[in-house]
């Protein structure tokens, strides 16, 4: 007896985020965070979390298929990025998500050569990112993708909270 084809898999697409997707990124931001613990309900990041990308000067990625938004990250370029960042040639990659029911297929690496990818062509010669301490899966795809931690530049935005810096030299 011959079995019938598995389920469709779509391709996955990442492109540049258009200004109606940007509530479901940012909710999707939220529910990614919180699925592994990494924002607690009474969390004061929350809004500064939904916030990122909002005014349009950054480069904002989503992955998608059709009907569905995989994740998302974004690109802030000296001198419009955070605290991690030092001078000009130098960006911050800033809020890596995947839905959690997407997982498991690549997608965060996607996002992370796309926007990688992105700065190249932008000029930037350095990435720096911060992660959470937790975020042990995280921290393995940024290894894997040529990231090297950068403990001098570690930072604590308050007593409860350490965020690890890595960077990745582009030239």
């Amino acid at each position: 007896m011959r079995r019938g084809p598995g389920p469709v898999r779509w391709h996955v697409i990442v492109r540049d985020a258009l200004p109606a997707e940007l509530d479901q990124i940012a909710d999707l931001r939220v529910s990614a965070y919180r699925a592994d613990g990494f924002l607690p309900e009474q969390s004061t990041y929350e809004p500064a979390l939904r916030a990122l990308g909002q005014g349009g000067q950054d480069d904002l990625l989503v992955a998608v298929e059709p009907g569905r938004l995989l994740g998302t990250v974004m690109l802030q370029i000296w001198p419009a990025a955070g605290e991690v960042v030092r001078g000009p040639g130098e960006a911050e990659i800033r809020a890596l998500a995947v839905d959690p029911a997407a997982r498991g297929r690549g997608i965060g690496h996607a996002l992370l050569t796309a926007i990688t990818d992105r700065a190249r062509h932008r000029g930037v010669g350095h990435l720096v990112l911060l992660t959470q301490t937790q975020m042990a899966v995280a921290q393995r795809l940024y290894l894997a993708s040529g990231f090297i931690r950068l403990p001098e530049r570690d930072f604590s935005p308050n007593d409860s909270v350490r965020l690890l810096a890595y960077g990745r030299t582009l030239r």
